[in-house]
């Protein structure tokens, strides 16, 4: 949650000890507006900073609306220095969170286009402090937002498996979560794949593998009688490689890229003096 202590470090961040340029007298009125086309987010995040500072806001889209250049995002009205004191902030958060909206959308398209039922899931590859604001841009833009913290799923990775192995690492967090965790085991070839659906895990992520080693892993689970155990694909996968992936036939796709590589989307602030 969005809280005002946060809005508060925003703030007294981009202003420091001494703001000469935004003490100007009197009222103005203001627009988030689109440069280039994309998918909106952040919009709630960016009228929070300008409703902290008591400037009425009023909110022209949705996340997760597509939009092109020249759409306004939000308007605000106020004590002209308050409006310019957000103004930074607020532009700041909602391109990050458009940025990202709109990277999922791409590949959710070059998704559906392949198979509909593959799903595009973010991961914990987000910037510390922001990871609910980038983990809502990913469901604007059609995403999954994963699990949000190791609370939620328990996932044996690469390092328990090289502390206990595979099917011991599996077994020992199976003992240790309660009925209603899911658990997934991350692999790296194709032949370990039945081993941990077999050892128990509900997920196997199938780590740094290319299409065609997923395509070979989701065979082995079926001939294995695993049917019900979910795949999910994840490395290094990108806008340009991620139909072959939807074609291996795993039921899941994860992109860290979605939200540290992601480029903010191009917006701009305009007052009623531009």
């Amino acid at each position: 949650m969005l809280t005002d202590s946060t809005i508060e470090t925003w703030l007294r961040e981009d202003v420091g000890h001494h703001d000469v340029t935004n003490h100007l007298p009197g009222e103005t009125a203001g627009r988030l507006v689109a440069k280039e086309a994309g998918v909106a987010a952040g919009i709630d995040a960016a009228s929070a900073v300008f409703e902290y500072l008591d400037c009425p806001v009023e909110s022209a889209v949705e996340d997760g609306t597509a939009i092109e250049p020249g759409d306004v995002l939000l308007s605000v009205s106020g004590p002209t220095r308050d409006v310019l004191r957000g103004e930074r902030s607020a532009v700041n958060v909602a391109a990050h969170a458009s940025g990202i909206a709109t990277k999922t959308r791409q590949a959710v398209e070059q998704v559906q286009e392949v198979n509909g039922d593959v799903s595009i899931a973010g991961t914990r590859k987000t910037t510390p402090g922001l990871r609910g604001i980038e983990k809502r841009a990913v469901a604007a833009g059609g995403g999954d937002t994963h699990r949000l913290d190791l609370s939620q799923m328990a996932m044996v990775k690469d390092n328990h498996v090289a502390e206990m192995g595979l099917v011991g690492a599996v077994e020992h967090v199976r003992e240790q979560a309660s009925f209603a965790t899911q658990i997934e085991a991350e692999v790296e070839s194709p032949a370990d794949v039945p081993r941990a659906a077999g050892a128990g895990a509900d997920i196997v992520l199938l780590d740094n593998m290319s299409p065609q080693e997923c395509e070979r892993a989701v065979g082995l689970l079926a001939e294995d009688k695993h049917g019900d155990v979910l795949t999910e694909a994840s490395g290094g996968i990108t806008i340009e490689t991620v139909p072959a992936y939807a074609a291996a036939g795993v039921d899941v796709i994860s992109m860290g890229s979605l939200t540290h590589s992601a480029d903010a989307l191009d917006l701009s602030f305009r007052t009623d003096g531009d």
